[in-house]
């Protein structure tokens, strides 16, 4: 398990720590409506099946049912409600309600979409997350996405002092951040380890300037690890291609918070029917 805290944004942290509420009809997932798992967001939990939300009208995401062992009932400290959060890391999803008579089971799951995580794989279990920057996100992306293991991708910039970023402030190259990736994945079907010498492989580690034709400091090659765990996995990798005599330039960073991009930048070579221009696959290993 990783603890992902460090990466999300102040007002997921706020809900998820504090037991905030995000505001009614808001969330990303209160209308969405898709075959997948709901996760828990800061540790990658699987909490909710789709086939089990609901619309319920109350403006937030509804579910009549939870994977078994998932979720932990609190008496709320409102000394009225009970509240729901994640069995792993307590981390505060919501409220659940009984004799409501809004499907036949008769409870509702009354849920935060800050509080979750969305992929569409019917059966997962667990999931982990890696962040990476490498050039262009579209790019990145892209080659991700092929790879087996991978449940889900989501572009993004990180490493700045700059709350939320638009894509407009990262090319004036002075928030600090890179274009990243974060990658959602399998730990039965593909480790950290994998992961990090794909990324390898998919670009140029070796470029101090950019990658490819791309030029500045948010193209630059950088590893953010959630744990110690990770950071020695990327040393480890590392350390075997400098051994190969490769002069790397990849530097390993702290996680730090994920913004995520524009919509018109997620899966974007999909969206354009192109191809990556400054990306492709070396085998390196």
């Amino acid at each position: 398990m990783i603890d992902k805290i460090l990466s999300l944004t102040p007002i997921a942290r706020d809900i998820i720590c504090n037991k905030s509420t995000e505001r009614p009809f808001t969330g990303e997932y209160e209308s969405f409506d898709a075959p997948g798992t709901y996760l828990c967001c800061r540790c990658g939990l699987a909490l909710f099946r789709a086939e089990h939300k609901f619309h319920s009208g109350c403006g937030w995401p509804s579910f009549d049912q939870e994977i078994s062992g998932a979720i932990k009932q609190l008496p709320d400290k409102d000394g009225c409600r009970t509240e729901i959060v994640c069995s792993r890391c307590d981390a505060h999803l919501g409220h659940v309600f009984h004799g409501e008579h809004f499907t036949n089971k008769n409870i509702r799951h009354c849920v935060n979409s800050l509080s979750l995580d969305f992929v569409g794989d019917l059966e997962v279990k667990d999931t982990e997350e890696a962040i990476l920057a490498a050039g262009c996100f579209w790019g990145v992306e892209y080659l991700f996405k092929q790879l087996p293991g991978v449940l889900k991708t989501e572009v993004g910039y990180s490493g700045g002092d700059r709350q939320d970023p638009s894509y407009e402030e990262i090319c004036t190259k002075q928030t600090g951040h890179f274009e990243v990736v974060r990658i959602v994945y399998d730990p039965t079907k593909i480790n950290y380890e994998s992961i990090i010498k794909y990324f390898f492989e998919i670009h140029d580690p070796t470029q101090t300037n950019g990658q490819g034709p791309d030029y500045g400091e948010q193209y630059l090659s950088r590893i953010f690890y959630f744990n110690a765990e990770q950071k020695k996995t990327a040393e480890k990798v590392m350390q075997i291609l400098r051994d190969k005599g490769y002069e790397l330039a990849t530097e390993l960073l702290p996680v730090n918070i994920f913004w995520s991009a524009e919509e018109y930048h997620q899966d974007y070579y999909a969206k354009t029917e192109k191809q990556p221009y400054c990306h492709h696959y070396v085998k390196r290993f």
